[in-house]
This record gives C-alpha cells, structure tokens and sequence, in this order.
C-alpha cells in the first residue's frame, strides 16, 4: 500500500511540474510593467553618436602598411637603372602588367572551374538537407495535436520553404555561371582537357 501510494504521489508531482514551473514565470504584462518602471527610473540622457563624433575621433591621415613594418619586413631597395620598377612603386605610379591581372595558364582555369563545380554542388546539397528538414516538419506538423505546437512547426516548414526557395536560385545562377565561364573559355581558346 505504501508503494503504490508513493508511486501515485510520485506521478502527480512529475504531472504538476510543468504547471508549476509556469506558474512561478512572470507574466508578460508584469515584465512589460517592470521595464516602464525601469525606464522611469532612468534620470540620465542616453549618450547618441553620430558620424560628427566619428570624425573628431579618426585620424586626419590615413595609416601606411610600408610605414607600420618594423624594419626588418620594410622592402627592398629598388634595383638599380630600373625606372619602370621605381614607377610602380611611387604613389600614383601604375603596377606592372602581371600584378594587374593573373596569367591564365591551365592552373587558372582549372581553379576556377573547380570553385564554380563545388559551388554548384554544395548548393544542391543543401538544397536536398533543406527538402529532408520540409519532410520531416511535414510530417510532425501532420502528427501535432497541440494548436501551439503546430504553429511553430508551420513558421518553421515556412523558414525552410524561404530558404529552399533562395538556394534553387543559387543553383540557377551557379549553372548560369558554370555555363558562361565554359563559353568564356571557348572563346579564349582554351583547350577542354583543362576544365576537366
């Protein structure tokens, strides 16, 4: 008798626990109430900066990377009788031609067809991680009973919908970009072996 009695005291306690821990959670009025009293309780302005206390603070001069080294990192000396060298490195002064712009050897295609291939690929991926989260919101939200619980499983389903919906663009653009890097390439000549 004395442990049936426990185990019946025992299962009205865990039953009452939810109840009881929302019980002691304040109300969303009271907390609203709270915080009026805070603000009230507040005497002194709040602080507000604009750009104008931006621009007092910032330096008139713009830093220099060549300056900030310490001494062992600062470059070399120019060598010397080179003046297309000193020009470039002269304030204003034009970079050569192969800082400008990246030799397009085989390597250079071939990393950029890898970067848009694995884009491309994680895209649809994800895409189907997203489609498996939907089916499975769907069916929990099919097998909910409770109003509550369904609503925020449906705003959940919701999230997931947006977010399938903007990665099937992606994946559009990224077979729009896939494609139109292949025709870049044609017409520059490139052999095929090197999108590979």
């Amino acid at each position: 008798m004395t442990r049936v009695t426990s185990v019946v005291v025992l299962l009205g306690v865990v039953a009452a626990g939810p109840g009881l821990a929302l019980a002691q959670q304040p109300s969303l009025v009271e907390v609203a109430r709270k915080e009026a009293e805070r603000r009230k309780a507040v005497t002194e302005p709040v602080r507000t900066f604009t750009n104008k206390d931006v621009e007092k603070v910032s330096p008139k001069a713009p830093y220099s990377v060549v300056d900030a080294r310490p001494d062992t990192e600062k470059p070399a000396a120019p060598p010397p009788g080179g003046d297309a060298g000193a020009a470039a490195n002269q304030p204003g002064g034009a970079p050569p031609a192969a800082a400008q712009e990246p030799a397009k050897d085989e390597a250079y295609w071939r990393k950029r067809m890898t970067d848009a291939r694995e884009q491309l690929q994680r895209n649809k991926l994800f895409a189907e991680a997203l489609q498996s989260r939907i089916n499975a919101l769907t069916t929990d939200f099919v097998n909910r009973d409770d109003p509550f619980q369904r609503a925020q499983i449906a705003q959940q389903r919701q999230e997931a919908l947006a977010e399938l919906d903007r990665v099937q663009r992606d994946i559009e653009n990224n077979s729009k970009a896939l494609d139109d890097l292949q025709e870049e390439a044609r017409r520059a000549g490139v052999p095929p072996g090197w999108l590979r």
